[in-house]
């Protein structure tokens, strides 16, 4: 099974890569168009800045590319965030695949801690990314962004609001939590991702 994860100016690369090997699955990191259109799957990660990453994607033409993808696409934290319509952060464009606008969180009282970090339950799960002993597990987040709840969402997370901790449409899955780092519950999520 051909596992791309699509290579970019943004971090958090190589933890995907490792979690894939913990599965038992060499994945290639690459940022060949080729390679990433014929992949049985793609994981698009990241950790960065929206405007900064947006700008280096459309330089590269990895936007279109991403976008045009039919085989199923996993987007991890501001890989979902860049899924979407629009980005607070840089006040960024992004790749529209989502039709909703990441919004930065605005803290409502004194303990409110941006960024959103640590662990937190997922609830609501659905789609074939999720099932149902993944209802209420904990899961690792790191982000100062978010994406509301919208008719894509597919696992709900509350932290200052609730939002959306996942995302999906056709053959776009997204997580704003790292599976990666979630311990067997991500590995779990990464696991049904590669069934699909």
């Amino acid at each position: 099974m051909g596992i791309v994860i699509i290579k970019y100016n943004a971090g958090n690369i190589f933890s995907v890569d490792s979690a894939m090997k913990r599965l038992g699955v060499d994945a290639i990191v690459s940022d060949d168009k080729e390679l990433i259109r014929k992949a049985d799957k793609v994981i698009f990660p990241g950790v960065g800045e929206a405007s900064t990453t947006m700008k280096y994607l459309r330089e590269n033409g990895l936007d279109t590319l991403i976008k045009d993808l039919k085989q199923p696409v996993l987007g991890i934290c501001l890989g979902m965030q860049l899924m979407c319509k629009h980005s607070e952060e840089g006040n960024a464009d992004c790749l529209g695949i989502f039709d909703v606008n990441v919004k930065r969180f605005i803290p409502q009282k004194h303990e409110d801690k941006i960024p959103h970090m640590g662990w937190n339950t997922i609830t609501d799960v659905k789609n074939p990314l999720f099932d149902t002993t993944l209802e209420n597990q904990y899961v690792y987040f790191v982000h100062s962004y978010y994406v509301p709840i919208n008719s894509n969402t597919a696992a709900t997370t509350d932290y200052i609001l609730p939002f959306s901790a996942a995302l999906h449409t056709q053959n776009f899955y997204a997580t704003q939590f790292h599976p990666e780092k979630s311990g067997s519950v991500g590995e779990h999520i990464l696991t049904n991702f590669l069934k699909l």
